[in-house]
């Protein structure tokens, strides 16, 4: 995806509707912001608890170490954030009481963004 992908144009719009467009960014980037700050407070403390019990720690932290980077755009981050809530989150599909298969849907979820970011992440893994 390129810059121009994600510009509007301007010559098209009205004065509301560009001023609708930039609160709606706005709105987003705060919405991205908060999931971030929601997932610095929690993830450590379940990374901590079932560390041992997964094999994707590593890329966990790949994708905390992205996200954090303030070079990344908030709606790549927005991507990872919700993978990361996920992840935290205890609602869900699986629920990780279950021995072994209850975080499957947890590494199904995370694989799925690993495979969509694809070597985006890769500097992030140190």
């Amino acid at each position: 995806m390129n810059e121009k992908d994600d510009m509007f144009d301007l010559d098209n719009l009205s004065d509301e509707e560009i001023r609708d467009e930039f609160k709606s960014q706005y709105d987003s980037e705060v919405k991205v912001d908060n999931g971030k700050e929601y997932v610095e407070e929690r993830l450590w403390e379940k990374v901590e608890r079932i560390g041992r019990k997964i094999s994707f720690a590593k890329d966990i932290k790949a994708l905390f170490n992205y996200m954090i980077d303030p070079s990344v755009a908030w709606y790549r981050k927005s991507i990872v954030v919700g993978a990361l809530i996920y992840f935290i989150s205890p609602i869900d599909t699986i629920p990780d009481i279950a021995p072994l298969i209850g975080y499957l849907d947890d590494l199904g979820v995370i694989t799925a963004v690993l495979k969509y970011m694809g070597s985006e992440l890769i500097p992030y893994y140190n």
